[in-house]
């Protein structure tokens, strides 16, 4: 398989005080680490809890805009795969040591051609979901806020979708799911592609846009009314809402859009259909974007396509 998943997002944040209220509080993530970066800036740690790896989501005090991507792989002998196919496909590959991510193990890392920082690695410290493996409760009892379970995919701006795209193609064996184009001609421009490697509807999108920005990172939810749930509890945190909840055309999924204190988007998502790499292609014109972002309004306001960290 190769890839498996996005293992972490690591984020800055202007104000880690303001952040840990926004991610533990209101997402119910659970914290699992502190420390200091090499560089001097205070780091938190977290966790869904549904998953059971060490962490999943990292903050890092000083800005916005995302750090870096971790990618879990099935094998260790992947991450050599991968290394030789990032190097062919032209990209500077360095190693990175076990431990020099907390609780992480050897890896690799490079730059991707949208300008932004992947890690690929193998190990990772398992210290269990909240409801562990014995005879598992459905949820735990006393989640917090929206109890966010896992994290899900992130979305990105690059100046050259199509090349990020024939990248992950290449290097992690990804497939699209969706794409939006120009035209349906042979000469029709990517404008975005929304790319997996398993069944999951999408684990990485890329839309056009400026190198090395972040549009969001994306929280699993179960079910509609958990969509719900969630924009509910973000209203009584004075969470800014950004668009939702509605439903995507692109991908199905029931989504809401939000910020969070320093002014990164986030997302709740759940839903989508399952993906297979045989399965056609969506192809969504961009004249039918607005349809394909937001089924029910069928338009994109201003802030959606223009924020970015």
């Amino acid at each position: 398989m190769g890839v498996m998943r996005m293992g972490y997002a690591h984020v800055r944040v202007t104000d880690l005080t303001e952040a840990k209220n926004h991610y533990a509080s209101t997402m119910g993530l659970y914290e699992t680490h502190t420390d200091v970066s090499p560089d001097g800036a205070r780091r938190v740690f977290y966790k869904g809890w549904d998953e059971w790896d060490h962490h999943s989501v990292v903050l890092e005090e000083g800005g916005v805009g995302v750090v870096k991507y971790g990618w879990k792989v099935e094998k260790s002998e992947d991450i050599d795969i991968i290394e030789k196919k990032a190097a062919g496909f032209g990209v500077t590959v360095e190693r990175m040591s076990k431990g020099e991510n907390p609780e992480i193990g050897d890896g690799i890392r490079f730059m991707t051609p949208s300008e932004h920082v992947f890690e690929v690695y193998h190990e990772a410290t398992a210290i269990g979901t909240e409801v562990g493996t014995h005879n598992p409760e459905a949820f735990p009892r006393h989640l917090v806020g929206v109890g966010a379970p896992a994290l899900d995919h992130s979305l990105v701006t690059a100046e050259d979708v199509q090349g990020m795209e024939d990248f992950l193609r290449e290097v992690f064996d990804f497939y699209p799911t969706e794409k939006a184009m120009t035209s349906l001609d042979d000469d029709g421009e990517c404008v975005g592609t929304w790319m997996t490697s398993n069944n999951q509807i999408h684990q990485f999108a890329v839309i056009g846009g400026p190198q090395g920005k972040l549009h969001h990172f994306a929280f699993r939810l179960g079910d509609w009314h958990e969509v719900g749930r969630a924009a509910d509890l973000m209203t009584m945190d004075d969470v800014p809402i950004d668009v939702g909840p509605t439903r995507h055309g692109i991908t199905r999924g029931q989504t809401v859009y939000f910020f969070d204190p320093s002014g990164n988007r986030n997302e709740v998502f759940s839903g989508g259909y399952l993906a297979f790499p045989d399965r056609p292609v969506n192809i969504w014109t961009v004249d039918q974007l607005g349809k394909g972002i937001f089924y029910h309004a069928r338009e994109l306001n201003e802030r959606f396509t223009t924020v970015l960290t």
